[in-house]
């Protein structure tokens, strides 16, 4: 088979990688991570963390079997793909869990005086401190494991150089990245401050993420562990 140009295949691993972003499992993970937030930024910044878990893998395994020659077996990545699910089960359900303790969210109300103005009553919703950006790397990380041994052999058989190999598995991360980072952004969007405060309309989205969260990591392990 005749290999392609290298710059076309390259365009096309920025194209795969932003696409794979905007698989289910991604979604709902990044969803119930975004839904902790009240202000866009920060989700932001959680899409390009677990972006970059999702590459740290990715280029790991790729340097592993192309670099060094190590050979994963093909059955292994059926477990690596029910450790997302399962994954998948614990995000949701430890969104839950903060949800019903109602830890990450703050609101309160409160009067002050600004400069020539009589006191007013001001709404603010506040983040509690939680590091969400570590949490979303890891789950990148372990995102990056299923489907990866699939794309390193895919790019070992189409490009020949290991230098060329290794540089599409790291624009494929750039893609993936830029895909999650958009996620990131556009569902976090329903969670912001002036929705928050509508507390029936809150509770649904966080069930509502969570459960569907949930019910996929279940159908991923029973897709790889039981079929």
């Amino acid at each position: 088979m005749e290999q392609l140009p290298l710059v076309i295949l390259l365009l096309y691993a920025l194209y795969e990688g932003l696409l794979h972003a905007f698989e289910a499992d991604h979604i709902l993970a990044v969803t119930n991570i975004v839904s902790q937030r009240n202000r866009i930024l920060p989700a932001l910044k959680d899409g390009v963390f677990w972006g970059l878990g999702h590459t740290s893998t990715i280029f790991l395994i790729g340097i592993l079997m192309i670099l060094f020659k190590v050979n994963i077996p093909e059955h292994s990545f059926s477990w690596f793909e029910a450790v997302v699910g399962l994954m998948l089960m614990l995000v949701a359900s430890y969104r839950l869990y903060l949800f019903f303790k109602d830890k990450p969210i703050v609101v309160h109300t409160h009067g002050h005086k600004h400069a020539g103005e009589n006191k007013s009553l001001h709404i603010h919703v506040h983040s509690r401190g939680k590091n969400l950006h570590r949490t979303s790397y890891g789950i990148g990380i372990v995102h990056g494991l299923a489907g990866s041994g699939a794309l390193v052999v895919l790019v070992m058989t189409q490009i020949g150089t290991i230098t060329d190999s290794l540089l599409y598995l790291l624009i494929f991360g750039i893609g993936s990245i830029a895909g999650m980072t958009l996620i990131a952004g556009v569902f976090s969007v329903p969670f912001s401050k002036k929705l928050m405060r509508a507390k029936a309309l809150r509770a649904a989205l966080v069930w509502v993420s969570s459960l569907l969260c949930f019910a996929y990591g279940c159908y991923v392990i029973y897709e790889n562990l039981f079929v």
